[in-house]
């Protein structure tokens, strides 16, 4: 008798622990579920926070000591005129900078498109070449060739002469001129800046870290050769050199925006 009291007991006892551990059990792990809930949702309100403050890091314009609208309007015998460029094509390119001016030579009336392009966010300029935008503008795209141009402090302009016709029946013929200029070296090869190196946001916003490219437009070869022989020299004091400085800078105060 005595054996089955006991035997009651403990099998009661054991009950009750076994429901109290159960319960114990349960309760941590709801608090456990809670907590993780919680941990989950702050770290998503946290990564949004960054993702947010990031992109807007990365999508304000790093700007250049002298903006391109300082470019002068003379140079010598060309005397220019901005062209506008539409606010669609302009959030397509995606640069931090531009010019587009049409320069008439005075001398000889003949004329030349001169668009400079600017980004401190080189992965940015991926793809925006003369034989890629050109035919998504209607234009056929007929060759390609390397040249090679002097400036007058003689330097070495590398480039690519790109040549394009409209189908009949307009007919139109342009020559397009282009290159680039890499931290302050020049360059015809998108190559140079295609690397995994150039495809990491610019967080610091150093503006000495980018891509500008030069496009010279005309209906004929001579005027866009002449055009990068008389411009590039200047071109390059509005860009950080490999020291990060800008020429430009040194005279934009007193800059009237005509040179001679």
């Amino acid at each position: 008798m005595l054996y089955l009291i006991r035997h009651s007991y403990l099998a009661k006892a054991s009950e009750v622990f076994f429901s109290m551990y159960a319960a114990k059990g349960k309760t941590q792990i709801w608090f456990v579920s809670i907590l993780a809930m919680l941990l989950l949702i702050c770290a998503g309100i946290t990564y949004r926070v960054l993702a947010s403050h990031l992109k807007l890091v990365v999508d304000a314009p790093i700007r250049l000591p002298v903006s391109l609208n300082a470019f002068p309007t003379e140079i010598d015998s060309w005397v220019g005129k901005d062209a506008p460029i539409s606010e669609k094509i302009q959030r397509v390119a995606g640069n931090d900078d531009f010019l587009n001016r049409l320069y008439i030579n005075k001398s000889n009336n003949e004329w030349a498109n001169i668009y400079i392009a600017y980004t401190a966010r080189p992965r940015n300029m991926l793809g925006h070449r003369p034989q890629i935008c050109y035919p998504s503008g209607g234009w056929v795209h007929d060759n390609t060739e390397p040249s090679e141009v002097i400036s007058r402090a003689g330097r070495k302009i590398p480039c690519l002469v790109h040549y394009f016709h409209m189908p009949a029946p307009r007919c139109d013929q342009t020559v397009v001129l282009n290159y680039y200029i890499v931290n302050g070296q020049l360059s015809s090869d998108q190559s140079t800046f295609s690397g995994l190196g150039w495809r990491t946001p610019n967080i610091a916003g150093n503006p000495a870290r980018y891509v500008a490219q030069i496009q010279i437009s005309s209906v004929q070869e001579n005027p866009i050769l002449s055009a990068a022989r008389d411009f590039t020299d200047l071109i390059m004091e509005f860009f950080p050199d490999r020291n990060g400085r800008v020429k430009a800078a040194e005279y934009a105060n007193t800059q009237s925006g005509v040179l001679k």
